[in-house]
C-alpha cells in the first residue's frame, strides 16, 4: 500500500485537522511505512536517519490508541539528548491540538524536579524523557508505569554512542511485559539488535533511505533569525540579493502562504499564495503569471510546489525549516535545474539551529552562514539603484520638455537645481524611501547576529576565572568517591552534576581525577536539597558519596589549560596485610568544561539495577 494521503491511513478527524494545520498532506515514505504497522499493534525496528519524518511516524499512531480518560503513562518515549526529548514532547503536542485534555512531559536532568513531580501527579498520557531522568522518577516510584502501552527508542545508536544503552535495558526491565515496542535508529550496531531481539515480539523491520542528493549547482546559505524579524529579514534579503529574478517562499502551512504573500504584497513585491485549497484552474493561473513574469515571488506549502520547474526561478527561500529532510531536498530542487544555477536561502531560529545540523549531516553539505543584510546595506544598495534608474533616464529620454519646467520653477521658486533636484528625487522616493525608518533602537542586523561573527570564546584560563567571578569566589572542594579505575572522565562529572543537580556547567571549578577517587569544586552555598541531590548520583553505575575533601587530597595549583604540576601524592591506603603501603598515583588536573547554550551536558547514567529490583 502506498498511501497519497494521512485519511488513507485512518487517522481519526483531530489528527487529520491537526496534520493539515501544519501543512502536513502527504505521508513521507517512512510515514507510509510505520503508521499502519503501529496502529495494528505490532512491535516495529525502524531503520531511518534523523530528519526523515520519524517522530510523526510513531506519534500519531500513538495518539490514535491512546485513551484520554486514563491519566496515567500509556507511551513513553527515550531519547538520547534533553534537546531531542523538547522536540519529541512538542510534535506531540502539536500534532494532539484537537485531542481534549491531553497531555504530555518532557523530563530530562537540569529541569526542576518538583516540577515534574507535580505535573506527573496531575496525571500525563504521554513521557517524554531522557534515561537517567526517568531512571531516577522509576527509583523515586513518582513515575507509574503500569498502565504503560507503548514505548518507543529514539535514536538508539546514539544512545549507545553516549553510553546509555545499560540503563535503557534497565527501564525495558521495568516496563509492563505486555506492551507495543518501537525502535528507531540510523544505524543497526550489533548491540542495537540484540537489544532488539530481546525486548520486541516479532516485529516488522522498516528501512528507508533517505534521500540526500541536492542540486550540486545550487548555493545553500542559512541566515540566523528570531522569529519576529523574519519579515523585515526576508525583505531585506530580498533587496540586496544579486541576480534576483523570481523566487519560491516555502512555508509550513496553507493559511502562512496567504499571510505572507499579502504582506510582501503591501510591501511592494509582485506576490501571490500558491496552497492546496487553492483549485486546480487557479494555481495553474499562479504558475503562469511567474512563468510571463507577472509575479516575481510565490508563497507555497510543500505539496503545492512539487512538480513546480519555473526556468526564471533563481531564489529558493525556506522561511519555516521543513519538519524533515526529505522535504528540505524537495524545496531548494525547485531552482538550480538543468545546470542553471540558484540559490537557496534557510532562515533558521536560534531553537533550530539543530536542524540545521541534522540537514547539513543529510545532505552531505555544508550551508554557509549568511549573515542579515545592515540597515545602511539597504539604503545602499536602493540608493544605487536609484542612481542607475536616473542615469538610464538621461541617457535614453528626451527631457526637453522637462528641461522647461525645472528652468521656469528654478526662477519662480528662487530655488537652486540642487535643491529643485533633492525635492524630486524627495517626492520619487516616497513609496521606497533610500534611508530605512531612523534608529530607534538596534538594526535587527545586531540583534541576530550569527554565531560565527560572535566574540571568540574565551581561553581556559578566562573561563575558570569568569567562573570563579561567578560564584564570587567561593568554590568549595569536594571529594567524591568515583575514579580512574571506574573509568570516569571530567565530561562525566560535569555532567551528572548539571544534569541531574541543576548547578550550571559555569558554576563547576577545577575537576582532579585520582585512581579511585576524584575533587571537584563546587559553590560553597548550595542549598541542602542540592546537597541530596548530590549525594544520591550515580555516575557510570557508581555512587558519587560526595562529602567536603580533606586538605590531603586537595592539590592547591590552580588550572592553567593543560595540567598543571603533578601535585603531592595523597595519604598511603594500607593494605589489609599492613605490609605494603598502596599509594594513590599523582591526579591528573583538568580545567573546567566549558560548554556553550546549544551543547549541554551529557545526561547522567542512574545506578545500575540491583538484584531484587
Amino acid at each position: 500500500m502506498n498511501p497519497e494521503t494521512f485519511q488513507q491511513l485512518g487517522l481519526r478527524p483531530p489528527l487529520l485537522e491537526a496534520l493539515s494545520e501544519v501543512g502536513y498532506e502527504t505521508p513521507s515514505p517512512i510515514q507510509a511505512a510505520c503508521i499502519p504497522h503501529l496502529l495494528a499493534g505490532t512491535d516495529l525496528l525502524g531503520e531511518a536517519q534523523t530528519g526523515t519524518g520519524k517522530t510523526a511516524a510513531f506519534a500519531l499512531p500513538l495518539l490514535e490508541r491512546l485513551d484520554l480518560a486514563q491519566r496515567n503513562p500509556q507511551v513513553l518515549v527515550l531519547t538520547p539528548t534533553r534537546e531531542l526529548a523538547v522536540q519529541v514532547a512538542e510534535a506531540f503536542q502539536r500534532y494532539a491540538k484537537h485531542l481534549p485534555g491531553f497531555h504530555v512531559l518532557p523530563i530530562y536532568g537540569g529541569q526542576s524536579m518538583v516540577v515534574q513531580l507535580r505535573q506527573l501527579n496531575r496525571g500525563v498520557h504521554v513521557v517524554v524523557g531522557t534515561p537517567g531522568r526517568v531512571m531516577d522518577h522509576i527509583e523515586r516510584r513518582s513515575l507509574n508505569l503500569d498502565s504503560l502501552s507503548a514505548l518507543v527508542l529514539d535514536e538508539a545508536d546514539e544512545m549507545l554512542r553516549m553510553g546509555f544503552i545499560d540503563d535503557v535495558e534497565w527501564i525495558l526491565e521495568h516496563t509492563p511485559a505486555e506492551r507495543q515496542t518501537a525502535l528507531f535508529s540510523a544505524t543497526m550496531p550489533e548491540r542495537i539488535r540484540r537489544i532488539a531481539h530481546r525486548y520486541l515480539h516479532a516485529p516488522q523491520e522498516v528501512k528507508i533511505q533517505a534521500s540526500t542528493a541536492t542540486v550540486l549547482s545550487t548555493r545553500q546559505r542559512y541566515c540566523q533569525v528570531n522569529a519576529q524579524h523574519k519579515l523585515d529579514a526576508l525583505t531585506r534579503i530580498l533587496e540586496v540579493e544579486d541576480a534576483f529574478d523570481a523566487a519560491i517562499i516555502f512555508v509550513r502551512t496553507k493559511t502562512a502562504t496567504v499571510e505572507l504573500a499579502e504582506k510582501l504584497e503591501a510591501r511592494g513585491y509582485a506576490a501571490a499564495a500558491l496552497n492546496g485549497d487553492m483549485t486546480q484552474q487557479l494555481r495553474e493561473r499562479v504558475v503562469e503569471q511567474l512563468k510571463r513574469g507577472a509575479l516575481d515571488i510565490v508563497v507555497a506549502t510543500d505539496v503545492a510546489a512539487r512538480g513546480l520547474d519555473v526556468p526564471r526561478i533563481t531564489h529558493v527561500i525556506n522561511y519555516d525549516i521543513p519538519y524533515d529532510t526529505e522535504a528540505y531536498v524537495h524545496r531548494i530542487g525547485r531552482t538550480g535545474r538543468a545546470g542553471r544555477s540558484g540559490t537557496a536561502i534557510l532562515f533558521v531560529t536560534t531553537r533550530e539551529m539543530h536542524m540545521l545540523k541534522i540537514i547539513e549531516r543529510a545532505t552531505r553539505q555544508k550551508i554557509e552562514a549568511l549573515p542579515l543584510p545592515s540597515r545602511q546595506a539597504v539604503a545602499d544598495r536602493r540608493v544605487a539603484q536609484f542612481r542607475r534608474q536616473v542615469e538610464e533616464v538621461i541617457a535614453a529620454e528626451d527631457l526637453a520638455f522637462f528641461n522647461d519646467v525645472i528652468a521656469d520653477l528654478e526662477g519662480q521658486a528662487n530655488a537652486s537645481l540642487h535643491e529643485i533636484a533633492a525635492a524630486l528625487a524627495f517626492l520619487a522616493q516616497r513609496e521606497r524611501p533610500l534611508q530605512l525608518e531612523p534608529a530607534s533602537g538596534p538594526d535587527i542586523a545586531e540583534l541576530n547576529r550569527p554565531r560565527s561573527e560572535r566574540p571568540p570564546r574565551e581561553n581556559r584560563e578566562q573561563i575558570l576565572g569568569r567562573r570563579r567571578e561567578v560564584a564570587e569566589g567561593k568554590l568549595v572542594r569536594y571529594r567524591i568517591a568515583v575514579g580512574r579505575e571506574q573509568q570516569v572522565t571530567p565530561k562525566d562529572i560535569v555532567g551528572a552534576i548539571a544534569n541531574e543537580a541543576g548547578i550550571e556547567s559555569r558554576h563547576i571549578g577545577q575537576i582532579n581525577l585520582y585512581e579511585d577517587y576524584s575533587t571537584v569544586e563546587l559553590p560553597a552555598d548550595l542549598d541542602s536539597q542540592t546537597l541530596n541531590i548530590l549525594r544520591r548520583l550515580r555516575v557510570r553505575q557508581h555512587p558519587l558519596s560526595i562529602q567536603l575533601a580533606g586538605e590531603n587530597e586537595a592539590p592547591e595549583h590552580a588550572s592553567r589549560g593543560r595540567p598543571g604540576p603533578r601535585a603531592p601524592k595523597a595519604a598511603p591506603r594500607w593494605t589489609k596485610d599492613a605490609a605494603t603501603p598502596e599509594r594513590s598515583k599523582a591526579p591528573r588536573t583538568f580545567p573546567p568544561r566549558g560548554r556553550g547554550p546549544d551543547r549541554p551536558p551529557k545526561p547522567a547514567r542512574p545506578r545500575k539495577p540491583s538484584g531484587n529490583k
